[in-house]
């Protein structure tokens, strides 16, 4: 098959194409940075109605994957207009592309976000959809589009709603390199490699069994083969859907502080400091619909799987 990987220099996105190359698939990475210097590359921001339709017009593609998106929880609040111009318009300007160029199927990068604050727990698919910030908003938007596409259409997609990416290439070849970081598991490893002082933990108190908040965290690796499994499922004929993607198990911030400390050797020091405004006790992923229709089966589920990958990546800071 030849793929667009749309957002393929990022962190997952890189992760997916190193999987589909793996796989024998002819890729293409659509992107505003460079990817991997062996992959096909071009420069293009999908904003660009004209750029994507002559790249429709050069290549033939059998899907696209979508992982090009602002991401930042915190910043989609200060600055909603970057949040809602690149996550959604730019979004609506790829699939009009995909559209006049006669390509059906699409996966797309979208979040647990999309629910908002847990009314229950494990979360799955049919839980309310109430984002409560710009980012989690601009993925149910777009997930909004993709269902009206596909009535009006016949573009049919997938939306995988990540809980929280973690970890690294088991390989060791690629991983995290976010500028500012935001995530957990790299800033706890960048304390105990040295980049950081130390690591900030909001909130004890929490009603947990250490007091601080679980996350479910599911490895990068798994996400990409979710990814692999989702154009499968939409080229065999698949109807659009949405699926969650997490380990369903959960494990709290101090969890991850004590397994990076074990697996690094390393001393991490923390900062208590308050809980800060909507942040849940507990977000798990009820994951069983992706397990059941795509046949996904995480391989890399234990947190010390998790952070040992990630703790390679760290040690290879700065990446070249």
């Amino acid at each position: 098959m030849k793929y667009l990987v749309v957002g393929g220099a990022g962190y997952i996105g890189s992760h997916m194409v190193k999987h589909l190359v793996n796989d024998g698939h002819e890729v293409v990475v659509a992107d505003i940075e460079a990817p991997a210097p062996d992959v096909e590359w071009v420069e293009l921001d999908i904003a660009d109605a004209g750029a994507l339709d002559r790249l429709f017009a050069d290549y033939h593609f059998n899907a696209v994957f979508h992982f090009a998106s602002f991401i930042q929880v915190g910043e989609s609040v200060s600055e909603p207009g970057k949040y809602y111009q690149n996550n959604v318009a730019a979004t609506l300007t790829l699939v009009e592309a995909m559209v006049r160029a006669d390509i059906k199927h699409l996966v797309f990068s979208s979040s647990a976000a999309v629910y908002g604050d847990p009314q229950y727990v494990p979360i799955d698919e049919q839980h309310p959809k109430t984002p409560i910030n710009p980012y989690g908003r601009s993925k149910w938007m777009v997930e909004q589009i993709l269902e009206d596409f596909d009535r009006a259409y016949g573009l049919k997609s997938v939306c995988l709603r990540y809980f929280n990416a973690a970890g690294a290439d088991p390989d060791g070849l690629l991983g995290e390199r976010h500028e500012p970081e935001t995530h957990l598991i790299p800033l706890v490893l960048q304390a105990a490699s040295g980049r950081r002082e130390a690591i900030t933990v909001f909130g004890h108190d929490y009603d947990t069994p250490d007091g601080s908040c679980i996350r479910d965290y599911v490895h990068v690796a798994d996400l990409a083969s979710a990814h692999a499994l989702a154009v499968a499922y939409l080229l065999d004929g698949g109807a659009s859907a949405a699926f969650n993607l997490g380990n369903g198990l959960g494990f709290s911030v101090q969890e991850v502080v004590d397994t990076a400390r074990r697996v690094t050797g390393r001393p991490i020091t923390v900062i208590e400091a308050s809980r800060r405004e909507g942040d849940p006790a507990r977000l798990v992923a009820d994951a069983e619909r992706a397990k059941r229709v795509l046949g996904w089966q995480p391989r890399f589920a234990t947190l010390e799987e998790i952070v040992g990958h990630a703790w390679r990546w760290e040690c290879k800071f700065p990446w070249r």
